[in-house]
């Protein structure tokens, strides 16, 4: 038929094969509100499927030597860097932030996790210690949990929670679940893979402060502050969503935040000079939009964003799931916008008078995720630092991640930590081999 589309189909990774499924998900476009792909919606069949295949697979996967997985991983990156600006183009496309992010940091990143593990598996030592007297010996060894590349090893089910994550995280031959989402999601995977004691490591959300001292460097803080509250349109785990200004300079931080805030442009996600591109989803729009609705009704001010900028976009976009950054102050604590995750392109800005007073407000959350520390003062820095429940502190920047070093969250922001040493820790199980002689 005559001016119908073509929607890209998107088949499950099973056993080293694209799979087709019997029915499927509608996949929107978040820069245009249209459909633009069509995504299986996997159950327990397939499911089942992708486990017999890892089964299968594992025990020849786990045999080889760690060179010869460092190769297969080292060969991943390469892949993923030659072709990088398709990728780039499809995160976009699927995930509504601009095409810039995606191809300076998403994929480059993907490609630096592949490099980086692949040379960490290669310097990996175990423990072993003597008893002399009783003329034993003992040693350990990991054994791997998980798998990789070869058919089998890698497995791609699409499909939605309910049906294919549930079946996926209560299936018993499934040892470790690696979560990223939310803590209502957590609580549930927690809930089903709990009969069968199987390790979790779950990276959840945050309500993530950014503390400015008086004495902090407003021409690195500022733009700084504006990008950790905004990339991505602020869909980000690490994202500052409460930002405590010490009152001596509050006014002047506010005025020149919320002029930068301004200076980002929303626009298309192809646009290289668009700030941000469109949120994920017409419910999430709907979501942190009813969050500005209740700042509003609390009395709170809506300093620049939604409802007060209006956006300027091609008549084909006007359907998209597009927001201004938006700035929110006069509000209390105890308001949900700042308690709750939001997720979006919006922060709360609020003032504040002493050291001991600001601590007590950032951690009053039920979320530990990350934080941010603006001072000149090195002792000021260490002291609240030590004290803030955050799992990541950052002092005077943002988004500095070093892998070797543990990622994750306090409280209700996650069990357990990724990075070199505990990602090695968690997808392995260790042993101890006592030998008498």
């Amino acid at each position: 038929m005559a001016g119908t589309k073509t929607l890209l189909m998107l088949e499950n990774f099973i056993g080293g094969k694209f799979l087709p499924c019997h029915s499927y998900i509608d996949s929107y476009d978040p820069s245009t509100g249209e459909v633009y792909c069509k995504v299986p919606n996997s159950g327990k069949e397939e499911v089942e499927a992708a486990v017999e295949a890892a089964r299968a697979a594992f025990p020849g996967w786990s045999s080889r030597s760690p060179k010869e997985r460092s190769q297969v991983l080292r060969r991943l990156a390469d892949l993923l860097e030659q072709s990088l600006e398709e990728l780039a183009q499809a995160e976009s496309k699927d995930q509504g932030k601009t095409v810039t992010l995606a191809r300076t940091m998403d994929i480059p990143r993907s490609v630096e996790n592949f490099r980086f593990f692949a040379s960490s598996i290669l310097h990996h030592t175990s423990e072993c210690t003597q008893m002399d007297h009783l003329g034993c010996l003992h040693y350990t060894v990991r054994a791997p949990v998980g798998i990789g590349v070869p058919p089998g090893v890698v497995n791609i089910v699409f499909g939605t929670g309910p049906r294919v994550g549930e079946a996926l995280v209560s299936h018993p031959e499934v040892p470790v679940i690696s979560f990223t989402g939310s803590q209502p999601t957590a609580e549930r995977i927690t809930q089903l893979s709990a009969p069968h004691c199987k390790k979790l490591s779950l990276e959840l959300g945050g309500k993530n402060p950014a503390i400015v001292f008086d004495d902090a460097n407003l021409e690195e803080c500022i733009p700084t502050t504006v990008r950790s509250s905004f990339a991505n349109q602020g869909e980000i785990c690490l994202c500052t969503s409460r930002i405590f200004v010490q009152r001596s300079i509050y006014s002047e931080f506010l005025q020149r935040f919320v002029e930068a805030a301004r200076s980002w442009k929303v626009g298309l996600p192809s646009d290289p000079g668009a700030s941000m591109g469109a949120l994920i989803s017409r419910a999430h729009l709907e979501k942190v939009r009813s969050y500005i609705k209740k700042a509003r009704a609390e009395g709170a001010q809506i300093l620049c964003g939604e409802g007060v900028d209006k956006l300027s976009l091609p008549s084909r976009n006007q359907g998209g799931y597009f927001m201004p950054p938006t700035v929110i102050t006069d509000i209390k604590d105890e308001s949900s916008c700042m308690k709750e995750e939001i997720f979006g392109p919006v922060t709360c800005i609020v003032p504040f008078d002493s050291e001991e007073e600001v601590i007590k407000r950032a951690n009053s959350v039920k979320y530990g995720l990350a934080a941010t520390v603006w001072s000149s003062n090195v002792g000021r820095i260490h002291r609240v630092a030590k004290k803030l429940q955050s799992g990541l502190v950052w002092t005077n920047c943002w988004l500095i991640r070093e892998l070797n070093l543990p990622f994750g969250g306090m409280k209700s922001s996650g069990i357990g930590r990724e990075g070199a040493k505990d990602s090695y820790e968690f997808f392995t199980e260790i042993k101890t081999i006592t030998i008498k002689h």
